[in-house]
């Protein structure tokens, strides 16, 4: 039996009952009541109310990293280009397929940029077919040369340098201009499409893609296989452009439209064919052929 005096033994206080009779405004809490609060569902009043006090946090953020996004950085910093190289592997191979296989209708800078263009796949593409074009360069001469035995094959480097000079320039000159004369003729007719000077970057740089497997049959030493090849890469490439700046030019004066798609294919079809003039033809050989008759001409002039 517990003893009277345990200090662990429940005990009743009416010290509660007379602080009631002096307040009878108080504010009391039942354990009964507290019982009943605890068998209601606690995670949804607590959602609920974490939600109600956290939702001007959340609203204070998203409009902090509008802001920050809206926020442009001059175009001389890094940060201004870091944006251009941010993109997906996917959205990269959709692009290059898309500027490979011209569709009627499809406008690549709307179907596929999607007003975020990016410099990381053109920048990959160019390079990429710079390389292709000087060692299959290389090694189409070696091939032309194969089996002659007072032939010595050295590697021209110099091939590299020249080829990312051409190609690059086409890559952003080229672009530079066109934008000018949109940006031009956009100010004369308000009701043309503009399109940004990176979007045209974007658009030819992923153009030059086809242009690669075109290069590697190169080295085979056929040239109606050559020529048809440029043919086709031309084709491909050429449509693939003037059904992007279509939209942009069919509202034009036809003189315009005429000299603007002519300019675009033309200096297109010069990029492959310089390309297969410079750095797969073989002088040497054509001064092989000529030579003898020469040599004939002089023996005959001679006394």
């Amino acid at each position: 039996m517990a003893s009277k005096n345990d200090p662990f033994q429940f005990q009743e206080f009416d010290e509660a009952g007379d602080l009631l009779e002096a307040n009878r405004d108080a504010v009391t809490i039942s354990i009964d009541d507290e019982d009943l609060k605890s068998k209601r569902p606690k995670s949804a009043v607590g959602f609920a109310q974490d939600v109600a006090d956290e939702e001007p946090l959340i609203n204070d953020d998203r409009e902090e990293l509008l802001s920050e996004k809206k926020k442009s950085a001059p175009f001389w910093t890094f940060e201004y280009y870091q944006r251009f190289f941010d993109i997906e592997t996917h959205h990269v191979k959709e692009r290059i397929l898309g500027s490979m296989v011209p569709w009627p209708g499809k406008n690549f800078i709307q179907v596929y940029l999607r007003k975020n263009p990016d410099l990381y796949g053109p920048f990959w593409i160019c390079t990429t077919l710079v390389f292709a074009i000087a060692i299959s360069g290389n090694i189409s001469n070696f091939l032309q040369h194969f089996g002659n035995p007072s032939y010595k094959y050295t590697p021209d480097f110099g091939k590299v340098s020249i080829a990312a000079t051409a190609i690059f320039s086409y890559a952003w000159l080229v672009p530079l201009g066109l934008w000018g004369l949109l940006l031009w003729r956009n100010n004369k007719i308000m009701n043309l499409v503009s399109y940004s000077f990176m979007e045209i970057v974007c658009a030819y740089g992923y153009s030059l893609s086809v242009y690669i497997p075109a290069v590697v049959l190169w080295i085979l030493p056929y040239e109606w296989l050559m020529w048809l090849s440029i043919a086709v890469a031309v084709c491909l490439s050429g449509s693939v452009l003037v059904m992007t700046f279509w939209p942009a030019l069919r509202d034009d004066h036809p003189k315009v439209i005429i000299a603007t798609v002519s300019a675009i294919v033309l200096l297109n079809g010069l990029l492959a064919v310089g390309c297969k003039i410079y750095f797969f033809s073989n002088p040497e050989r054509r001064s092989e052929h000529s030579s003898p008759s020469a040599t004939e001409a002089i023996k005959v002039t001679s006394p």
